[in-house]
């Protein structure tokens, strides 16, 4: 073999060593990356089993005072009836002036409960206002004053005329 022949053959040998080692490099970074991304992805894992764990015992008692305090299944037209009657009774009992009463669509979007809705215009002083609010906004009976906007009253400085949107959530009956 010549000396030509020699160079040429060691030449082929140092370009298959440096094509071997860019294709074995290439490999492993393309495994580190893959190895790189399962281990974050099992970190952040864990991170979400962590924080689960503990708000687990804020969700325990968040579950009991559901079981507690849920409401019975009820056709959505008698917990719409019953929250207009209650706005109304409430309202008449500290004062105010109820003008105009309309009863919302109801909302069964929601998985396990729907949303009864009553939408009521009243007037009066404000803090036979708040002292109605404060009756209608009660968690225990899933009730609530989810839209409210209060405006001065026209006629009379000492009164304040009042929108609401009154909701109350329940399990649908089957």
């Amino acid at each position: 073999m010549s000396s030509r022949e020699k160079n040429l053959l060691a030449l082929l040998l140092v370009a298959g060593f440096i094509i071997l080692n860019f294709f074995l490099y290439t490999l492993y970074v393309q495994k580190k990356t893959s190895y790189d991304n399962e281990f974050d992805a099992a970190k952040a894992s864990l991170q979400q089993a962590i924080a689960f764990q503990e708000s687990s015992v804020q969700l325990a008692e968040e579950m009991e005072w559901l079981n507690e305090f849920s409401p019975e299944p009820s056709a959505y037209q008698e917990v719409q009836t019953k929250l207009q009657q209650f706005a109304e009774s409430q309202a008449r009992n500290l004062g105010l002036t109820i003008k105009k009463q309309e009863l919302l669509p109801t909302d069964t979007s929601g998985v396990h409960y729907n949303r009864a809705q009553v939408r009521i215009d009243l007037s009066g002083q404000e803090q036979a206002l708040y002292r109605w609010f404060d009756a209608m906004n009660d968690p225990a009976s899933f009730r609530t004053a989810c839209q409210i906007r209060l405006s001065p009253n026209g006629k009379d400085d000492t009164l304040i005329d009042c929108s609401a949107t009154l909701a109350q959530w329940f399990p649908p009956a089957t």
